[in-house]
């Protein structure tokens, strides 16, 4: 069994080096598909790659690590893991459904995961490497949807967080039930996870999981405002 690597920590020397390198490399792909092209041919599969194969590649580096993988480690069902493979096929087929979840869903919820990881093994490590690019992938297709292939939500301006607010609710009462069936924390429905975040200061089950839901619909409609005046694409 391969011997387990330290536990990450919040914020540290590592954590701030992982976001810098993730920034860099999201700015290069978005600066290249404005380029147009081969750059812009380049770039969009890339992202494509990034999305559509990260969860694989982390269950093969949890693997890795040796020793049994309880379900959260096997199944995409955290809400992470979907908006990477959504954002895959969203990149590839510009599917308003798809872009809009991608855009949305990857600026609200993803970003924020970068900030506090749910993430319990550092560098190096193949799992702590995969956090990062999985989600940095995300971001990153939400921001090319709009800066690069010219993606703008649904008008009238409700429209498009309605749209991503029914698909997360939906979300949600799928992960209960499963979470239920087989005691795991898919989308952190059953408790916060065990690193800090933002779910710590919003009560005790159930009462952060609806503050939750408040906080998304407000962050939707504030991602939703810059495009009030544009047509839908």
């Amino acid at each position: 069994m391969t011997a387990m690597p330290p536990p990450f920590q919040p914020f540290s020397a590592q954590h701030w080096i992982a976001l810098a390198i993730g920034t860099l490399v999201l700015l290069g792909l978005l600066v290249a598909g404005r380029r147009g092209g081969r750059p812009r041919v380049i770039s969009t599969g890339l992202l494509a790659f990034a999305n559509l194969t990260v969860y694989p590649l982390s269950v093969a580096a949890w693997r890795s690590l040796g020793g049994p993988l309880s379900p959260d480690k096997y199944m995409p069902l955290h809400l992470c893991d979907l908006a990477a493979i959504i954002a895959g096929f969203a990149i590839l087929t510009r599917r308003p459904l798809l872009c809009s979840l991608t855009y949305f869903w990857g600026l609200a919820a993803t970003s924020q995961a970068l900030l506090t990881p749910a993430l319990t093994v550092a560098f190096p490590s193949g799992p702590f490497v995969m956090f990062f690019v999985q989600h940095f992938a995300v971001v990153g297709a939400a921001l090319y949807l709009v800066l690069v292939d010219g993606w703008r939500p649904k008008q009238p301006l409700w429209r498009g967080p309605a749209e991503a607010f029914g698909w997360g609710v939906g979300y949600l009462c799928m992960v209960l039930c499963v979470n239920r069936a087989l005691d795991t924390n898919f989308g952190f429905a059953t408790h916060p996870p065990d690193n800090p975040s933002l779910l710590d200061h919003l009560g005790a089950w159930p009462w952060y999981v609806v503050s939750s839901l408040a906080i998304a619909l407000t962050l939707f409609f504030v991602l939703a405002l810059p495009f009030r005046v544009g047509r839908p694409r």
